[in-house]
């Protein structure tokens, strides 16, 4: 299964945003609505199908002791949750200041997994990202 596209999001005001329809049969199939939410280096959530988050949490765990403020972060701040019968998913107070969540939200597929960015954040995000020149990983990718 793999993710991938832009959705534009709102976050009601308990703290939940509506998965798009597009993606709620792959996650109904995938992982009957559980997924794993936590933080991501950039500021942004990651949002896990249950299985593609224990996979990432095994590698997490397996990282030597020198990487351990980074298991803090990706797994101190992990918190399981539900699509909800209304298709929602509440992404909890302490995750939605970490990653300065608005109202208007970016929903981000990834391949395994989606990235949930505040719209406003996102977008300086992508500009400086546009910005830069291309890493030199990318100077032989054709378009």
């Amino acid at each position: 299964m793999v993710f991938q596209g832009a959705s534009a999001l709102a976050l009601d005001a308990k703290g939940r945003f509506a998965v798009p329809s597009r993606h709620r049969d792959a996650l109904a199939a995938l992982c009957a609505g559980q997924l794993t939410i936590t933080r991501h280096p950039d500021g942004c959530l990651m949002v896990f199908p249950r299985p593609a988050w224990e996979v990432f949490r095994d590698k997490v765990a397996a990282l030597p002791m020198s990487a351990a403020g980074w298991k803090r972060v990706f797994m101190g701040n992990a918190m399981d949750v539900e699509i909800d019968s209304a298709s929602r998913v509440l992404v909890s107070p302490e995750l939605r200041a970490a990653a300065g969540l608005g109202k208007e939200l970016m929903l981000l597929g990834m391949g395994s997994h989606f990235e949930l960015w505040d719209a406003e954040r996102y977008a300086v995000h992508e500009a400086a990202v546009m910005a830069q020149p291309m890493p030199d990983v990318l100077a032989d990718f054709s378009f």
